[in-house]
């Protein structure tokens, strides 16, 4: 029988291969297993605006919506939180009912002071970061071609200073999580480097970051006795509708029913491999 780790790092193109050593082999289960023991209000934070389209990628938000889902049939509370470069294709994507905060784009001080704030007012015992760029430690912010996209990414990572327990899920070295395994990631000569600082309490690596939300997913139907995956059907009309919205492909910047270049049967195929599993 796979494991959730092998099916959510498969058809590794970009070398995240080379992180899987460094997480647990239950590493799925274990982001479940914090979740369940913070109950019962979470953030989750996506959204990676592609420069060269001037629109935001159809990874990230896709997985974020997976968890928010599970964690609504779990009672939770969800505030989803991206900022003004991403926000309209994603609105239109969520339920009537989902609760979204934009993060503005402002200096560091502005930031920091606009993060507690945020807390403080939705206040939530857990965050999940998935695919969400964050800060190097040259106080950049890059996207997987090594271009600075600090105009069009607001500084999310100071949520994560407040010591509330964090999720971070990534696939290229460059989003908020990525700081567990920096020195690890400086040794690659195919993720971004120099690497994300940001840390989180549980780092998911995965070869598409949407699969590692649905591995996340999956970690918690297996610890709540539910099965919370969605159906292929539903993930492949999320995504439709997301690209009819304005949303790209990551690699490639077109907007077409693609995820980080995979096409839909390849991302089905991970979402049915998960519903074997539980």
């Amino acid at each position: 029988m796979e494991t959730i780790k092998e099916i959510i790092s498969d058809h590794d193109g970009r070398g995240i291969s080379l992180l899987l050593p460094h997480v647990s082999d239950t590493v799925c289960e274990d982001a479940a297993k914090l979740i369940l023991d913070n109950e019962y209000k979470v953030a989750i934070l996506t959204g990676f605006y592609i420069i060269s389209a001037g629109a935001t990628e159809t990874d990230g938000p896709i997985g974020a919506i997976a968890i928010g889902n599970a964690l609504k049939k779990l009672n939770y509370d969800v505030t989803y939180i991206t900022d003004q470069f991403s926000i309209d294709p994603i609105e239109p994507i969520l339920n009537s009912d989902d609760k979204f905060e934009l993060f503005p784009l402002t200096n560091i001080e502005e930031s920091k002071k606009y993060a507690k704030n945020l807390l403080d007012r939705i206040n939530p015992n857990l965050i999940i970061s998935i695919e969400r760029c964050g800060i190097n430690i040259n106080g950049d912010y890059l996207n997987s071609a090594g271009k600075k996209i600090h105009e069009y990414n607001a500084k999310t990572d100071y949520l994560f200073d407040h010591n509330i327990p964090s999720i971070g899920i990534g696939d290229g070295g460059n989003e908020i999580g990525m700081g567990n395994l920096t020195e690890i990631i400086k040794k690659s000569d195919s993720l971004s480097n120099p690497p994300c600082i940001t840390e989180t309490d549980i780092l998911i690596p995965t070869s598409v970051s949407n699969w590692g939300g649905y591995g996340l997913v999956a970690g918690l139907s297996k610890l709540s006795g539910k099965n919370l995956l969605p159906s292929t059907e539903e993930d492949e009309q999320l995504i439709k509708n997301f690209v009819d919205a304005g949303a790209v492909d990551g690699i490639t910047a077109a907007q077409v029913y693609k995820v980080d270049s995979f096409e839909l049967d390849v991302n089905s195929s991970i979402i049915n491999r998960l519903h074997k599993v539980i």
